[in-house]
C-alpha cells in the first residue's frame, strides 16, 4: 500500500535544484515547471495527482503508455493482496466454520495463486518502471533524478510476495492431504446436532438380507 500511494518512486537531487521534485503512480510534484511544448508559459507549482485539472494540458507527457502498464500491473496486484490476506483472515478465524473445515485447503490454494499473481505483477511494474524511468522522452533531465524510496518498497514487496506464495503452497498442499480427517469431523458435527436422523440405508439392507434369509 505504501509503493501504491506514496509519490517517491523517483525523485530529483536535491542539489540538482530541478524543476521537477518528486512522482509516484498517482501524484506529481513541481516547482516552477515549465513544459516546452505547451504554447502558452505557464509554470506548475506544488503536487497534484495526475488525473486533476491542474495536469490537464499535460497530462499526455505525464502518463505514457508505459506509466499506464505499471499503474495497472501495481492496481491490480494490490487487489489481489487485499483478497488473498480477506481469504486468510476466513481461514483463521473460522468463519464459516463448517465452510473452512470442508474447503481450507481450497481457500488456502486460491490465496496462494492470488499472492502469486501479486507477486508477478509487482516484479513486471517494478521492470517496466526501472527501465523506463531514465528516457529522455518522459522528464527532463533524466540524469538529476534518482529512483526513491516508494519504488524500493514495492521491489522488496514483490520479493516478500514471492516468499508468502512459496509458504501458501506448501500449507494449501498439508491441508489437502488433511482433508479427509476435516471430513470426518464434520460429520461428528452434523450427528451432535438436533433433529439429526441417521440415513435408513441400513435397515433396507437388513430388510432385504432378512427376506434373503
Amino acid at each position: 500500500m505504501m509503493a501504491f500511494c506514496s509519490p517517491y518512486w523517483i525523485e530529483s537531487y536535491e542539489e540538482t535544484h530541478s524543476s521537477f521534485k518528486n512522482m509516484g503512480l498517482w501524484e506529481y510534484c513541481f516547482k516552477n515547471f515549465v513544459y516546452p511544448y505547451y504554447q502558452f508559459p505557464r509554470q506548475f507549482n506544488g503536487c497534484h495527482n495526475i488525473f486533476s485539472h491542474e495536469y490537464y494540458v499535460i497530462r499526455e507527457y505525464l502518463l505514457p503508455g508505459w506509466l499506464m502498464a505499471v499503474q495497472a500491473c501495481v492496481t491490480l496486484a494490490f487487489l489481489l493482496t487485499f483478497t488473498a490476506l480477506a481469504i486468510l483472515a476466513l481461514v483463521v478465524i473460522r468463519l464459516p466454520l463448517k465452510g473452512v473445515l470442508q474447503y481450507e485447503w481450497l481457500m488456502i490454494r486460491i490465496a496462494y495463486l492470488c499472492t502469486a499473481s501479486s507477486s508477478l505483477l509487482l516484479f513486471i511494474g517494478v521492470c517496466i518502471f526501472g527501465g523506463c524511468a531514465y528516457r529522455r522522452d518522459w522528464l527532463m533531465y533524466p540524469k538529476f533524478n534518482v529512483l526513491g524510496w516508494s519504488y524500493a518498497v514495492a521491489v522488496v514487496s514483490f520479493i516478500a510476495l514471492g516468499l508468502g506464495a512459496l509458504i501458501l503452497h506448501r500449507e494449501a498442499r498439508h491441508a489437502y492431504d488433511l482433508r479427509g480427517e476435516q471430513k470426518n469431523l464434520v460429520m461428528q458435527m452434523e450427528m451432535q446436532e438436533p433433529g439429526y436422523q441417521p440415513p435408513r440405508h441400513h435397515h433396507s439392507t437388513s430388510r432385504s438380507l432378512h427376506g434373503y434369509i
